[in-house]
């Protein structure tokens, strides 16, 4: 048993003293009644962890945050930044229509942060971890000099049909779950200190630092018949394309279609439309369907899900923004791709 001793920093506590303190977060916060956990052989502290596995389809995936490119150490507090990054990585899976099952962490440290801090970037992680049955079984940790973190996912479904980006076909709606547009709305609130009320400052802190994968509804999306999705990590315009690209189809996209939350119009009515667009870091789920099964998705889902245009023929990859009157907009937004421009 490791004890936490505040003010000490992670070079004092060594490499294999910060990995004992992170195993004992994660003895005394995981749920071990979770499924996940009961399959378990070998845990944290050996080259591997190990588990029973299960006569389904696996799934893996894993994703990096990197201090000074996709965070900021002062936005947010070490347990959201935790929780944000597993939950980019469990939106991944349910874009697949997966169950997340086990995580696997790696870190690349300064020696001289506080390992007080690294200890409740964990109880983020595994808060998260118990919320949607996921284990925490092990990882690395190595230094640097600035802080990244990698996450990876392993995960099942049923069978070997599951979501993916690259089945949408012509005359298929496209749908979104949810609001895009308030994690980037929430990072320039944090960012410029801009004051606003209670209810609206909560909701756009917790769309940038503390998403909510949508892996419930991933699943129900698969249920319902829905073969195509991807999750909006980089943007609606630029996720879409993404489908458009690997199913070797085209979109129109409805201007007037798109769902715009209040706090948006009200608060960014100027880049209300970019952030939509193009903000990214939504972690909602873009989806195409036929008419009947986005009603059968409709109305088996909680959350809001909103037609914002058509698949057609046409040249791969092409996603086309129309105003009310038919008319073609210029797309200036094109969300986040690393090493080029931004928004």
């Amino acid at each position: 048993m490791y004890v936490i001793i505040h003010d000490v920093k992670i070079k004092d506590a060594g490499e294999f003293g910060l990995i004992g303190i992170l195993a004992d977060v994660i003895e005394r916060e995981s749920d071990k009644r979770l499924a996940s956990w009961q399959g378990v052989v070998v845990g944290i502290g050996d080259d591997a962890a190990a588990w029973r596995g299960k006569k389904q389809t696996q799934l893996a995936t894993t994703d990096s945050l990197i201090e000074g490119v996709h965070f900021d150490l002062d936005i947010g507090t070490w347990e959201e930044l935790g929780w944000k990054s597993l939950a980019v990585n469990l939106s991944d899976i349910a874009a697949m229509g997966g169950v997340p099952e086990y995580a696997l962490v790696a870190l690349a440290l300064p020696g001289e942060l506080e390992v007080e801090s690294i200890s409740s970037l964990y109880q983020g992680m595994v808060r998260l971890a118990n919320e949607f049955g996921v284990a925490v079984v092990g990882g690395n940790i190595s230094s640097a000099d600035r802080v990244m973190i990698t996450v990876t996912v392993l995960g099942s479904v049923e069978s070997e049909a599951m979501l993916m980006r690259s089945a949408a076909l012509p005359g298929e709606q496209v749908a979104v779950t949810g609001y895009t547009g308030l994690s980037a709305a929430g990072l320039r609130m944090l960012k410029k200190k801009l004051d606003f009320a209670p209810e609206e400052y909560d909701l756009l802190r917790q769309a940038y630092l503390k998403p909510l994968p949508r892996v419930r509804e991933g699943q129900m999306l698969l249920h319902c018949g829905v073969r195509t999705a991807i999750d909006i990590s980089d943007g609606l315009m630029a996720d879409l394309r993404h489908i458009c690209e690997s199913s070797g189809v085209s979109t129109i996209v409805q201007e007037s279609w798109l769902p715009v939350h209040p706090v948006l119009k009200q608060r960014f009515p100027s880049d209300a439309s970019a952030m939509v667009l193009a903000g990214g870091e939504d972690y909602e789920l873009l989806f195409t369907a036929s008419s009947e099964v986005i009603s059968r998705v409709k109305a088996n889902l909680l959350c809001p899900v909103t037609v914002i245009g058509e698949v057609k023929d046409g040249e791969p990859g092409k996603v086309e923004l129309v105003n009310a009157t038919g008319r073609t907009l210029i797309c200036e937004h094109h969300g986040w791709e690393h090493f080029r421009s931004q928004l």
